[in-house]
């Protein structure tokens, strides 16, 4: 029997076979093969580093999350400890400006009083890395405003020997304090690498897809280049910032580096006494997006430490054709069956489809593939199957709901039998047995990692938010394209408008709280170079560079000392400006309207 302690997809991954994890985009995620240990997220109480041990790593993070590594055959034994509550896997993340800024409402109170610049306030990017020879992160003095550059991918053993190398040397290099991987690059050595003939000598961090630089030039560039054109929105602000990604070529970096850099940050601005805007600009498809998962959990306590805001994008997946939703029919009969049909492109070398519900009704489930072969199972028989159909391997688990949550997750891993996928239709039915609500909701992995082919037929863009911008106490923001005043059409959306408005819900639920410019957006990259971006990727920045003029107003010269937090989100929201085209407010596609930051401010102070 699975244990109930641990994940419907951490308990497939389990089942799962040698080559099954190899052809899944998902169940190998957070394994390693060649050491067959795994790194995994824990909720716990109690001392959990008393767990510590020479085959077990436990890494204790906040609010009583911790990362585990630990070898395969001990995770069941581990799982029914006592200080142990739930483990989940580590999942993927995919990485999704002068009329931006003029759109966002920042010129009336950054060139005039009260002339905010950020200064005093700290901006947190988790990205793909920064370009730290960049004068656009120079202050005027032609130092670093960086103050902290964590790289999650370097080893302290290379950039030693590197230091070593080329004979300069400004203190030996090391993990930050608390973690056991990375390289963290302070201040004081960052300037000595702009000081040096041979800066990668000290810092070896590279930005090499320019992401990251690009997020933290729209948030936070001083404006030293191209005419200060590309001034980003805290300009006086100082950085930290985080390095994501794996070691290996190619791939995508995990929730899991994503808890420690939150940790990080938090701990960070609370040890240098500043308040801080953290950017998160990346997400996935995994999840009921519900909020409750342990990462989106996780950040709604770190929005709780400190003087934080966390703004997240609310992803690309608005027109992707990877969500479906519906509703079956009411009552305690057998009703009307629903088809839900999804494309697969040519050499789609493998995918996973998640049905979500809610464990109340009972669903018979038949798949179809592209030639007509059915196999059918019940929603509430919980196990494993394995359908060979084709030349696909379907991989099956009916799962439970978690601690957590009331939703149910019926997941299909679609494995090759030999190169790819069957390309061609394949079929979901799902005929009623026992039905209460009555709704369900399919989704594809992320966009990026699909066939452009590879979409379901009958898309509903509704409840497209990436995870974690599901998160309750986070900002979450959406995209428009500021030159039309128009809602861009990939930018995640929330739920149905008539689910939110007129009811008395949960305000966190109420998704994006705000849509800022997200289309053709002109900043920087590496080597000072002009970049032309689109994506809710680069609407987010706005915001946090938003958010940290307000945490500079408020908290730095002590106009309200509490202004922070869902403080921060209730201003955003109180101060949007009405998007062409949206009449009622909030929706699920721009929530309460397009970013202004001078509205934001309260009146009269």
């Amino acid at each position: 029997m699975p244990s109930q302690k641990l994940e419907n997809l951490l308990n497939l991954a389990l089942s799962a076979s040698e080559s099954e994890r190899e052809r899944s985009d998902q169940l190998s995620v957070g394994f390693k093969p060649e050491s067959r240990l795994w790194e995994l997220i824990v909720k716990y109480n109690g001392d959990i580093g008393r767990l510590n041990s020479s085959l077990i790593t436990v890494e204790p993070l906040i609010a009583g999350y911790a990362i585990v590594t630990i070898p395969e055959n001990l995770i069941e034994s581990f799982a029914n400890l006592e200080e142990v509550e739930y483990v989940e896997k580590p999942k993927r993340l995919f990485f999704s400006q002068l009329r931006g800024k003029q759109a966002s409402c920042v010129f009336p109170i950054s060139q005039r009083t009260p002339f905010l610049t950020g200064e005093g306030v700290l901006v947190g990017i988790i990205d793909s890395g920064i370009d730290y020879n960049s004068p656009e992160f120079f202050n005027s003095a032609g130092e670093s405003r960086i103050r902290a550059l964590w790289d999650q991918t370097l080893t302290v053993q290379q950039v030693n020997e590197r230091v070593g190398e080329e004979g300069e040397f400004a203190g030996m290099a090391s993990a930050p304090k608390g973690f056991a991987t990375g390289v963290e690059f302070e201040k004081y050595r960052i300037d000595a690498a702009l000081q040096s003939q041979n800066p990668a000598s000290l810092v070896p961090s590279f930005d090499t897809s320019g992401h990251g630089t690009a997020v933290a030039a729209i948030a936070a560039a001083s404006g030293n280049l191209q005419d200060g054109r590309y001034q980003g929105m805290a300009p006086e602000s100082e950085l930290l910032i985080v390095k994501m990604g794996s070691t290996q070529p190619d791939s995508f970096p995990r929730t899991t580096q994503l808890m420690r850099a939150l940790t990080y940050l938090v701990n960070k601005a609370v040890e240098l006494g500043k308040p801080i805007a953290i950017n998160l600009s990346f997400g996935n498809t995994y999840g009921p997006h519900d909020g409750t998962s342990l990462v989106e959990r996780f950040l709604d306590n770190v929005a709780e430490i400190g003087r934080t805001v966390i703004c997240v994008g609310s992803g690309n997946e608005g027109a992707a054709g990877g969500h479906v939703s519906g509703r079956a029919q009411q009552g305690l009969q057998r009703g009307e069956t629903r088809r839900v049909e999804l494309n697969v492109g040519n050499y789609q070398s493998s995918f996973n489809v998640q049905l979500w519900k809610e464990y109340v009704d009972r669903f018979q489930i038949a798949v179809i593939s592209p030639s007509g072969i059915r196999r059918e199972l019940d929603s509430l028989q919980i196990r494993t199957e394995r359908l060979m159909m084709e030349e696909t391997e379907v991989l099956i688990y009916v799962g439970e709901p978690s601690p957590y949550s009331v939703n149910q997750e019926i997941y299909f891993d679609f494995l090759p039998v030999g190169s790819y996928v069957n390309q061609g239709v394949w079929t979901f039915e799902l005929t009623p047995i026992e039905i209460v609500t009555g709704n369900y909701d399919f989704y594809l992995p992320s966009g990026t990692v699909l066939n452009a082919d590879t979409r379901f037929f009958s898309p509903v863009p509704v409840k497209t938010l990436t995870i974690p911008s599901t998160a309750s106490k986070i900002i979450t923001v959406g995209a428009y394209d500021a030159a039309y005043e128009a809602y861009a059409d990939f930018s995640g959306r929330g739920y149905p408008l008539q689910s939110i408005v007129g009811e008395r819900v949960n305000q966190g639920s109420i998704k994006p709280d705000i849509a800022a410019p997200g289309v053709a957006i002109n900043t920087i990259g590496p080597d000072g170079a002009f970049v032309q971006v689109s994506g809710t990727s680069f609407a987010a920045p706005f915001a946090t560079g938003g958010a940290a003029l307000l945490l500079e107003w408020g908290i730095v010269r002590g106009n309200d000392p509490y202004l922070y937090g869902e403080k921060v989100k209730a201003y955003f929201r109180r101060g949007a400006k009405p998007i062409r085209g949206e009449s009622v407010y909030p929706n699920e596609r721009v929530g309460y309207g397009a970013l202004c930051v001078a509205d934001s401010i309260p009146r009269g102070q």
